[in-house]
């Protein structure tokens, strides 16, 4: 979906403030409320905007080891009964299928190193997953960038500072 500055402008908005009202942002931006929530409703229905819930951070709900696990699958399964499989277990935030010396990357969260020992056991415990190799996160610097982009998609220009996520 092409977007422009506009539109651009209008997800920074409210991506800094997410309960910010259509008429608020539509005063600030100096457009009327009905552009601003038309365009807001393109955006949602194209899937460039692609949910308002809220943010959830693992460390506060006391996840605090993030992990990225190289995961080696049993071929005969397929790619899809693996995922069904991993989606049980809660630790596992993201899958992704991958080139390279693995088939799948997974995120996972855990309460401590020893807990993601019991993590990457359970997903070996399934059945599909035959190997693990994992990498611990030390250190986020940033997560979740998608003004920079949407930007850079909308012409914006690229050194536009991004507020948050």
């Amino acid at each position: 979906m092409a977007t422009d500055q506009l539109d651009a402008r209008i997800v920074s908005l409210f991506t800094d403030d997410p309960r910010m009202s259509v008429l608020e942002a539509s005063r600030m931006l100096k457009v009327a409320r009905a552009t601003v929530q038309a365009r807001l409703d393109r955006m949602q229905r194209n899937g460039v905007i692609a949910g308002w819930g809220p943010r959830l951070d693992p460390a506060a709900l006391g996840y605090v080891v993030t992990a990225y696990c190289s995961l080696t699958i049993r071929q005969d399964m397929g790619h899809d009964a693996v995922v069904a499989a991993l989606a049980e277990i809660p630790e596992v935030q993201e899958a992704h299928t991958v080139s390279g010396e693995s088939d799948l990357i997974a995120r996972v969260a855990a309460r401590s190193n020893s807990d993601l020992q019991r993590v990457i056991d359970s997903m070996v415990a399934t059945g599909a997953v035959l190997r693990s190799s994992s990498v611990i996160v030390l250190n986020t610097h940033f997560e979740g960038r998608m003004l920079p982009l949407l930007h850079a998609a909308a012409g914006a220009d690229a050194a536009e500072p991004e507020k948050s996520a």
